[in-house]
């Protein structure tokens, strides 16, 4: 079975992952990477260093970000998003986006990329000592995208 996802599992699936892969274009070229990120809702949240998708984005802050999860190529979920990048630079701004980051899904092993500062998993009592860019991709349009296999072609019914 092929469906599209609704308003609501798109909530519930993007909440429930943590990396997703970004989209930029700028200089006649297209970048994609993948972000570890958090969701609120209403905005994607992501830490970084200065780097090449950063210096696009300010160029071009129109971005697509990218959600999946595949099981096999018959079970497979995905949303894809639109949006605008914004930086993040206002102290109090910046500490409650850290603090959406903080609070998101974590898998057991995580990377390096993904912890936020040289004292993992501890934050100091100043979020905005943690270094880095902290920027949000404010989404203006999103669609979703499932694919399962109702009774697979090996079961056998008796």
């Amino acid at each position: 079975m092929f469906g599209e996802l609704t308003s609501d599992e798109m909530d519930q699936f993007m909440k429930s992952q943590f990396l997703g892969r970004l989209g930029c274009y700028a200089d006649k070229k297209v970048y994609v990477v993948p972000v570890s990120y958090a969701y609120d809702g209403d905005s994607i949240y992501c830490h970084s260093n200065e780097g090449m998708k950063t210096a696009m984005m300010r160029k071009n802050p129109s971005v697509c970000f990218q959600v999946d999860q595949q099981e096999n190529m018959a079970t497979w979920k995905s949303v894809i998003a639109w949006g605008e990048y914004r930086e993040i630079e206002d102290g109090a701004e910046r500490e409650k986006a850290l603090k959406i980051l903080l609070g998101r899904l974590y898998p057991f092993v995580s990377s390096q990329r993904m912890q936020l500062g040289k004292d993992w998993p501890f934050t100091p009592d100043d979020l905005n000592e943690i270094p880095g860019i902290v920027f949000k991709i404010v989404l203006t349009e999103r669609t979703g995208r499932y694919e399962m296999v109702e009774k697979p072609w090996y079961y056998n019914e008796k």
